[in-house]
């Protein structure tokens, strides 16, 4: 190889030669050289660089408007800025170095003249295990024709003077004359799906994690967080895939007539998973094995065309925390509200509180203070100066590998991304606090609570009803006996007792990879109901411990947190969304179950909002249990909110309700039924829950859902199970010493009704 040539291609290069392509060019030829499919490309070079800047004598031009630069007044960086580009942007690209573009880029294309490449700039201090330039630099898709590239050169090298990468370098504190910039020409990609992967957990840090997010189309959307992209989990070493979240895309980017375009994404797909198991096991094995090439976990930049997986970016992961790094806000530690008024992805972990100051583009960062919390649509790198002065950052949009989650990391700022509303929710000047692990984001303080406890349920007797007779059981060794009684099938079957004879945390399980026992041990429970009550349903409630009843499995004392108020905390279909995995078990061990068993189904328990449940339904759509007819999808109803905005969850798509009239009552009385100085408040038949149970079983009948019940009530009060009748409940489900008395009082029910 000449010794400063002007191009180079991939196969002629490394990692050792950071200084001549920048280091997304020397990846590049690194990967090539160690058999990665990665598209074909050459270099323009730093040198090349170097002789387009000293034949226009453009370096001493750039040191004088620097020093009289304020870079932390934005319209002084941005004029700055502006003057830098303009006068590299209408130079003259040197003869030598044009010709030797033109002649690298007609190798390129072979016989195909004039290929589609996209053209990407590659500065000399990118990519680094210790600072990523994220979107720092200019990228260039679907280039085509000499004078197009040699334009879009010159747009590559002025981008290493934006605004935003001239403050990132004053910050990092690194002199401008030190960074130059390469320009990568590589064989586009028309890629129907396309993602980022993280060969280690970006947010929690866990090392035996592969993440992978997917959009369709072009994927400068999923960096920019124009998209939410799907998210998937798999383990190394197994390559288990234990989570996946599937979200509907409306927009993408794609090639159309010569144009890169943001196009609508078609009804028939938009919907749909992006990439199947299989290919995401096969992009995690890449990513493993570019991990074990680099010695260093790697943030990965992949696209799908035409079937075959193509890498055409990797770096180093740059926000590693090390093992035992405790993050807190910057004014201490915070106690923050039970409910969320937001969540998303958690992005950045960490806690910080401030002011809301919301900026939906660049023009508006100056009125982001220091110490305020910053809320946008999405950032870009302009936002940059902001979010260095952010306590934390949410953004509507976005996934765990977009522009605002890469540099809130490197910050150690806490970040929240993909939320939706959050511009639309909150408001300037309202004081919030951002939880960037969890994904969560709250208005004020936790107000103490005291925990309550649910108290052991009551008793009743037999005949043939309309209104169905369902029995509330937990324990396998009684499924043989109570399937003998006349009973139409479980109306709640607790997932806790099966979980605990399992005698291990989900966590710790798939933290030591026996995983797979854990998903046979359930199954085997479940088939054991199925099996004695077949084909009578077995309706399985997932999965309902508190956060206090978590930590007393073996290993559980690691995963799980302390609250006040375990009860209103950390528990139902909010667990299942914030932490996929665990739920994802019990999904495997279902679908496992389901293979002979058609008669098991699925009950969601403590939703509390439409938009939980939908996310909820999203996961077990994924697995591809909806598909199948004889599978029902029920949602427990125990929150008032569930009554309130009944029309709304039912639109989300349930086909049955349990009403839990334990919970219920108390939420709606305010009153803890165990807590002997007010329990002679608690009771079922006051006005407001009778308002409440006939309000939701005559939404049912308008929605055509069936309508269930497997609380107390209905075994202790005769007079209720008469109303219950009266307002058209499909099913009661009582503890297996109620069944008869059960049956009686429905059957005299119905008769009374004239239903007999």
């Amino acid at each position: 190889m000449p010794a400063k040539p002007l191009t180079v291609f991939f196969k002629d290069i490394d990692k050792e030669d950071l200084p001549l392509v920048g280091g997304k060019g020397a990846n590049l030829g690194e990967m090539v050289k160690a058999g990665f499919p990665v598209p074909n490309g050459f270099a323009i070079t730093v040198p090349a660089y170097d002789v387009f800047m000293e034949h226009n004598k453009i370096v001493d031009g750039i040191a004088k408007i620097i020093k009289i630069t304020n870079v932390a007044n934005t319209q002084e960086l941005e004029s700055a800025a502006l003057k830098i580009q303009k006068k590299i942007k209408t130079s003259e690209i040197p003869e030598a170095v044009g010709t030797e573009i033109v002649r690298s880029y007609k190798k390129l294309s072979g016989i195909f003249r004039n290929a589609l490449v996209a053209v990407r700039s590659s500065a000399t201090a990118e990519d680094l295990p210790n600072a990523s330039f994220a979107g720092q630099q200019a990228t260039f898709l679907n280039v085509k024709g000499e004078a197009n590239l040699l334009t879009y050169t010159r747009e590559c090298w002025a981008s290493l003077f934006t605004a935003r990468a001239i403050f990132y370098r004053e910050q990092n504190k690194i002199p401008y004359q030190k960074v130059k910039i390469s320009v990568i020409v590589q064989k586009m990609i028309q890629s129907e799906v396309s993602g980022v992967m993280f060969t280690q957990d970006p947010v929690t840090n866990e090392k035996d994690r592969i993440v992978i997010e997917a959009i369709w189309g072009l994927g400068e959307l999923i960096v920019q967080g124009t998209v939410v992209p799907d998210h998937y989990v798999v383990q190394k070493d197994t390559f288990d895939v234990l989570s996946k979240q599937v979200v509907d895309q409306s927009i993408q980017l794609i090639r159309v007539k010569g144009a890169t375009i943001e196009t609508g994404v078609s009804e028939r797909i938009k919907h749909l998973q992006k990439i199947s198991d299989k290919e995401i096991i096969a992009v995690a094995k890449i990513g493993a094995k570019l991990q074990k090439h680099y010695y260093f976990p790697q943030d990965v930049e992949w696209a799908k065309e035409k079937g075959k997986i193509y890498i055409v970016q990797t770096r180093p992961i740059t926000t590693i925390k090390k093992a035992g790094e405790i993050l807190k806000g910057d004014k201490g530690e915070y106690k923050i509200a039970e409910a969320p008024i937001l969540t998303g992805s958690g992005a950045s972990p960490g806690i910080g509180t401030g002011p809301v100051r919301i900026a939906k583009t660049p023009k508006e960062i100056g009125k982001v203070g220091r110490g305020d919390v910053l809320v946008s649509i999405m950032t870009s790198p302009d936002f940059v100066p902001a979010m260095k002065k952010a306590a934390a950052i949410i953004t509507d949009e976005g996934g765990q590998t977009s522009h605002a989650a890469i540099v809130s990391r490197e910050l150690g700022i806490p970040c929240v991304v993909g939320t939706k509303k959050a511009t639309s929710t909150l408001k300037d000047d309202q004081v919030v606090t951002v939880d960037g692990k969890k994904g969560m984001v709250f208005m004020g303080s936790a107000v103490s609570k005291t925990e309550v406890k649910i108290a052991p349920q009551k008793s009743s007797k037999k005949l043939r009803t309309a209104t169905r007779v369902y029995v509330n059981l937990a324990e396998p060794e009684r499924a043989k006996e109570i399937a003998k009684m006349n009973v139409e099938g479980v109306g709640l079957l607790r997932a806790e007792f099966m979980i605990a004879d399992i005698g291990i945390h989900p966590k710790e399980a798939i933290k030591h990879k026996t995983q797979g026992e854990f998903i046979n041990k359930l199954a085997s429970h479940l088939t054991t109901f199925c099996d004695a009550f077949n084909p009578r349903p077995v309706v399985y409630r997932a999965t309902d411990f508190k956060t206090n009843e978590y930590r007393s499995l073996p290993g559980g004392e690691a995963w799980e947190p302390e609250e006040s108020n375990p009860m209103l905390g950390y528990r139902g279909a909010f667990r299942y969304i914030s932490n996929p995995e665990v739920f994802g078990l019990e999904l495997a061990a279902i679908k496992k179950v389901r293979e002979k068993h058609k008669n098991l189904w699925l009950m969601i328990p403590f939703v509390r909002s439409p938009e939980e449940l939908s996310k909820v339904k999203r996961i077990v759509a994924s697995e591809g249990l909806l598909e199948s007819p004889s599978f029902k999808f029920w949602m427990m109803v125990e929150l008032p909110v569930n009554i309130i905005q009944f029309d709304d969850f039912a639109k989300v798509g349930i086909d049955g309700i349990s009403i839990g009239s334990n919970d219920l009552t108390m939420l709606i009385l305010g009153t803890d039924r165990d807590n002997a100085e007010v329990a002679s408040a608690f009771d079922e038949r006051t006005p407001a829950v009778l308002w409440a149970l006939e309000r939701v079983i005559k939404s049912c009948h308008r929605h055509g859902i069936t309508s269930s019940i497997c609380g107390q009530a209905p075994s202790q009060y005769d007079d209720l199970v008469e109303k219950l009748v009266s307002y058209g409940i499909t099913s009661i489900s009582v503890n297996p010493d109620s069944i008869e008395r059960a049956r009686l009082l429905i059957h005299n029910a119905e008769k009374k009704l004239g239903r007999k």
